[in-house]
């Protein structure tokens, strides 16, 4: 649509179409949300509908050589995404409930790929490669999504607690599978494969951890010691680094910087990092879902001659998103039966790990990128336009699963309302409650800095502000 526009600038690839490209790509995704947030729909999935909207299948807005070059994207994104992953492996946490918590992730999440492989390989028949790496993704759950929800819903409990745990060593799990599943499939696209396939990109995955431990103890003796506006400085550098190594080894970095995060968290005792980078890092994810979105190939959806194995691609998509679904409640309550969790976290853990966007998507463009061809190309468009049901659904089922397990914020003081003629004292508490959170809210509402995040990076601003207002005014007594 705009190529003679391009061409006028000089070629799709010159300096200017690229950059005028990122400007599409940004204003269009951050214009896209103002409407789905009407609908209440999460910003993931505007930036999805944005690519496909501005991407090659309906208005062409971005020429390809620019798509295809900003394929190292999705690597980036995957750092950020990783490392902010890694705070919640926090070992105190881990040493009290990590057992259990390995116990139903490894249900939850092998049991959602066990399934699809046997939709996949023994029912649709649809081949090895293209079957055992879907079911590897299917493990993979958005904590993006989970997180948003918790924080709008203030909810808190043993249900969240669990929940964050088990959301946040699904990707390790699901990271595991993907690199073990991704070396049986280039080896039997090949024509065979050995041990030694499928350890080697095991090893590759070690020796990236080991370097995202390194990393993370370098970053701490560093932060210590750097003022305010060099903590991104340092940190994006040092998350960038594990990225090329884990692109030099052929493995993705979410486990070097997953481990990275974590090593940083649990020795240091700082999260001020995480929420400044979370406040930094919205333009990266941006570009990447909306780069994903770019590269879905809706017509290969919809085409009847568009098939895997013979069966269309559109009926692998939607088998593939009711079968995860069951895959995930059923592991996500049989993990909690086994290690004894209340009805109330078993019943309802399974509904709050259905989004899977993010990791799941990178892990896609990643494996596209790896297998190439057709088959790499419907991997990426089944779980892209899956994707986005999930996230058009999973909030809302994250949301329902927080309410029905009694983890909302408000609920408690409403429980200790109730009146009776044995305890009236209960009428004063719940009134004072009642006034706490109303002033609570008007706070909140006056409170310039809206998150967390915010919050972080505003103050990092006004440190480093103080400290050149200082330096200023010491240059000028001299």
């Amino acid at each position: 649509m705009l190529d003679n526009f391009y061409e006028y600038l000089g070629g799709s690839t010159s300096v200017s179409a690229v950059i005028i490209s990122v400007a599409l790509m940004l204003l269009c995704g951050f214009t896209t949300t103002r409407l789905t947030k009407l609908l209440k729909l999460p910003n993931v999935t505007a930036y999805i509908l944005t690519g496909i909207i501005i991407g090659p299948f309906c208005l062409d807005l971005i020429p390809k050589d620019v798509i295809e070059g900003m394929s190292f994207m999705s690597d980036v994104a995957l750092a950020f995404i990783a490392f902010g992953v890694g705070e919640f492996f926090r070992l105190p946490t881990l040493r009290k409930n990590g057992k259990n918590v390995t116990v139903i992730t490894i249900f939850e999440s092998l049991i959602a790929s066990f399934l699809i492989f046997i939709l996949t390989f023994f029912i649709l028949r649809l081949g090895l490669p293209f079957s055992i790496v879907l079911s590897a993704l299917a493990a993979a759950t958005a904590p993006a999504s989970t997180m948003m929800t918790i924080r709008q819903t203030k909810a808190r409990g043993e249900f969240v607690d669990t929940l964050l745990s088990v959301v946040a060593l699904d990707d390790v799990v699901g990271l595991l599978a993907f690199s073990a599943a991704v070396s049986v499939a280039v080896a039997s696209a090949g024509g065979g494969f050995s041990a030694g396939d499928i350890l080697l990109p095991i090893l590759f995955n070690i020796i990236l951890m080991a370097a995202g431990c390194a990393f993370g103890f370098l970053l701490k003796a560093l932060m210590a010691k750097r003022s305010t506006d060099n903590r991104l400085i340092v940190s994006v550098a040092f998350l960038f680094a594990v990225c090329g190594i884990g692109a030099a080894l052929g493995v993705s970095p979410l486990l070097g910087c997953m481990v990275m995060g974590m090593t940083y968290v649990n020795a240091s005792d700082d999260d001020k990092l995480f929420k400044q980078l979370n406040y930094f890092s919205p333009p990266i994810l941006l570009l990447f879902f909306v780069i994903s979105g770019l590269s879905f190939r809706i017509d290969a959806l919809f085409a009847m001659d568009s098939s895997v194995g013979g069966v269309p691609l559109l009926v692998v998509g939607i088998l593939y998103f009711i079968v995860r679904i069951l895959g995930k409640y059923a592991g996500a309550y049989l993990g909690c039966l086994v290690v004894k969790k209340p009805a109330s976290v078993r019943k309802y853990l399974g509904l709050a790990l259905i989004p899977q966007a993010g990791v799941s998507i990178g892990l896609a463009a990643l494996a596209a990128r790896i297998l190439g061809g057709g088959l790499g190309d419907m991997l990426q468009t089944v779980i892209l336009s899956s994707g986005i049901l999930y996230e058009l659904i999973g909030p809302a089922c994250a949301k329902l699963a927080l309410y029905l397990s009694g983890s909302y914020g408000d609920k408690i003081p409403a429980v200790s309302s109730e009146k009776t003629d044995d305890h009236p004292e209960r009428d004063e508490v719940a009134e004072l409650k009642s006034r706490i959170m109303e002033i609570e809210a008007e706070i909140a509402k006056a409170e310039y800095a809206r998150s967390d995040e915010e919050a972080a990076f505003n103050e990092a601003a006004e440190e480093e502000f103080d400290a050149l207002d200082y330096n200023r005014k010491f240059i000028n007594r001299r």
